[in-house]
């Protein structure tokens, strides 16, 4: 099973020679570096953005009630984008779906300057849609990573990708604060300043892999797949639904991504308030956030490498314990930054734990043919919930408080653990062909 899409010698779009057995570890190490390089730019560009957003809508909508609708405008961009880019990917490739993502994501931190100078709020909700789309490139990453991957393997593969995260998403936040010092003296704000750096970061990381990633994964994997391409309709987004709806453990897998996804967001970006009401300062909310980014990225080969050994529905587990243990710790927290910022390392754990599960039981829950579709709609729906979720954080802070934010979000678990437990019962489902 491991090596029965490893025999043929294929002929790709941009290799001079076709591709052989002895070729593929190659290739999939010289993609996964591409990936690697690009994560490390990309988790910076959105992590140098994104942690002064909250601070950033308050700001330019002079209410603290709307300050939570510039990230969930990043996460509703993220969810919109998800469908197109999906759609690209299966019909020409990972890589031109990378690269419009990673432009979009420039465009997008473009006119969130542009709004914050102009003082437009709506313009600024605008601008934080597009920039979602470098989210959204991040996140695709992770399948690429799984194209070329041996079944046992591909939660490491996913995992690693993952991991490449951490150093540019947790060195984001530390240095928002000098790079918008950077445009002191000028007619940009300095809370705008590292949307203006963000946007220099996704046009590089757009050049990187347009010029490197290069055989395409997904299409290589198409080629060397005992099923072959199959028909577009079979690769079709209505396609990818179906796939799903046909699985058990896809759907478990759908539910998971969407459930980690949306409890870590609405808690997170609520969080740089929380610690606000409390007396931290910009500093102080770099430091707890760039700690919840390590959670959520640092320990992800763990979370791969148990995935594989013990199972992804014992990592799933893992995942509804720890992001429970999460919300309790930071729903609990009043005003000690201590505890919020140990809640929030606990939250990217429980996150990396779901992600890095489900998004393995997804890739081996659906046939070749349909995997980038249900790829593409596992990301539209773990960023829509997400986004639903983050615009009710706000709502739900400004009205009841943190702590209640905290216990709704651990209800949400209630689905995703009870579906893991229901399938950990039953007998295990047989692997699509193709898987």
């Amino acid at each position: 099973m491991r090596a029965s899409w490893h025999t043929a010698a294929v002929t790709t779009a941009f290799p001079a020679s076709p591709i052989t057995t002895a070729d593929l570890p190659k290739l999939q190490r010289r993609t996964s570096a591409v990936l690697i390089g690009s994560q490390i730019l990309g988790g910076l560009g959105v992590a140098i953005g994104i942690a002064l957003a909250p601070v950033l809508a308050a700001g330019v909508s002079g209410s603290e009630a709307l300050s939570g609708l510039a990230p969930t405008a990043s996460v509703t961009g993220t969810a919109l984008l998800s469908l197109p880019l999906a759609a690209l990917m299966t019909s020409r490739g990972r890589r031109p779906g990378l690269v419009l993502a990673y432009l979009i994501g420039a465009l997008g931190a473009s006119l969130v300057v542009t709004a914050t100078v102009v003082g437009s709020f709506p313009l600024l909700l605008l601008g934080m849609a597009g920039f979602g789309a470098g989210s959204s490139a991040n996140l695709q990453a992770r399948f690429a990573a799984a194209d070329l991957a041996a079944p046992d393997r591909r939660a490491r593969a996913i995992s690693t990708v993952i991991w490449a995260t951490t150093i540019g998403s947790v060195l984001g936040p530390n240095i928002a604060a000098p790079a918008g010092r950077a445009f002191r003296g000028t007619s940009v704000p300095e809370t705008a300043g590292p949307f203006a750096w963000a946007a220099g970061i996704f046009l590089l990381t757009g050049v990187l892999v347009a010029v490197l990633l290069r055989p395409d994964p997904l299409l290589t994997a198409r080629a060397l797949s005992p099923e072959g391409s199959g028909s577009a309709a079979n690769r079709s987004l209505r396609a990818g639904i179906a796939a799903v709806g046909a699985s058990p453990m896809a759907r478990l897998a759908l539910v998971t991504v969407a459930v980690s996804h949306t409890t870590m967001v609405s808690i997170m970006v609520m969080t740089p308030v929380h610690l606000g009401h409390h007396g931290a300062d910009i500093q102080l909310i770099g430091l707890v956030i760039s700690g919840h980014i390590a959670g959520m990225y640092a320990f992800s080969p763990v979370m791969g490498r148990l995935a594989d050994k013990v199972g992804r529905l014992a990592v799933i587990g893992l995942a509804a314990g720890l992001l429970c243990c999460a919300a309790a710790l930071a729903g609990t927290s009043g005003g000690g930054h201590a505890r919020t910022a140990a809640g929030l390392f606990v939250l990217g754990l429980g996150w990396s734990a779901g992600l890095v599960g489900g998004s393995a039981l997804l890739t081996e829950s659906v046939p070749q043919a349909t995997r980038a579709a249900a790829q593409g709609l596992s990301d539209l729906t773990m960023n829509a919930a997400a986004g639903i979720g983050g615009a009710v954080a706000g709502v739900v802070v400004s009205r009841l408080g943190y702590g209640w934010l905290n216990a709704t979000a651990a209800c949400l678990l209630l689905p995703m653990a009870g579906l893991a437990l229901r399938r950990a019962l039953a007998r295990p489902a047989p692997k699509p062909e193709g898987a």
